[in-house]
């Protein structure tokens, strides 16, 4: 039967959540969701093709990262306005934490096309929620500045009442934990990293602790720094002696 010459639909934009480490974490509803789409946009479509792979679902990608989303926005825009429905999905975790997809869903919300978030795997909670550090209140910041900024955010920060999480990559993690133990003292943190992965490991102490431990020992790895907020509930407790914990997921 006719339409009418009535506008076809919009696409949906699904912003599928994947897994971080351990290939087990992918929900059944993200499988079907990369099964069904006519598109899917990847940061690397090579570690995509890996997970696509090994859960057998074959269909076409396009990559869409931080170097090229400005100029990808549009065309994608332009199919998802066509009717066609997107997969956007990031190498490991959720699509919009400190990953692309920010410029995508807005622009996609501003044609009116329907945009679907398929909840899963992300690093910050489930580092969170190993630290032993209080969750009912908590701030995320993501990677802090690398240069510009820096001293000026890591300041602004010591006086965050809520528990803080933070990302960064494992050349410099050392100075982070050293900067981030004298702009806010001897606070309780944890360092979390490798999430899933057969090398897990949280390891927890004052800041000033874990700094004195980072000069002796180089971590690898994706990792997740979660710091005690300033508050003055628990002053004058003892702080939680140095200790690691290593996990053993399933392997991914």
């Amino acid at each position: 039967m006719s339409n009418g010459g009535a506008e076809k639909p919009a696409g949906i934009l699904y912003l599928v959540s994947t897994p971080i480490g351990n290939l087990e974490d992918i929900t059944y509803r993200a499988l079907r969701i990369l099964g069904d789409v006519e598109l899917i946009a990847a940061e690397d479509t090579r570690k995509t093709g890996v997970l696509l792979k090994h859960f057998s679902i074959d269909r076409p990608m396009v990559s869409f990262h931080s170097h090229n989303e400005s100029r990808k926005v549009g065309p994608l825009v332009g199919k998802l306005s066509e009717g066609r429905s997107i997969a956007l999905v990031t190498d490991a975790g959720t699509p919009g934490i400190s990953d692309p997809a920010f410029l995508l869903v807005r622009s996609a919300i501003e044609k009116k096309i329907p945009v679907v978030a398929v909840p899963g795997p992300t690093a910050f909670v489930p580092a969170l929620i190993v630290s032993g550090l209080p969750t009912d209140r908590f701030v995320f910041e993501g990677f802090l500045p690398v240069k510009k900024g820096r001293r000026t955010r890591i300041a602004e920060l010591a006086g965050e009442r809520r528990t803080i999480v933070l990302y960064e990559s494992p050349h410099r993690v050392a100075r982070t934990v050293q900067e981030l133990s004298e702009s806010f003292g001897n606070r309780n943190a944890a360092i979390v990293r490798e999430i899933t992965k057969k090398f897990e490991e949280v390891i927890r102490g004052g800041l000033a602790e874990l700094a004195g431990c980072l000069r002796e020992r180089s971590l690898k790895g994706e990792i997740v720094i979660v710091v005690e907020g300033n508050s003055r509930i628990g002053k004058g407790k003892k702080k939680q002696s140095y200790g690691n914990q290593r996990n053993s997921p399933a392997p991914a």
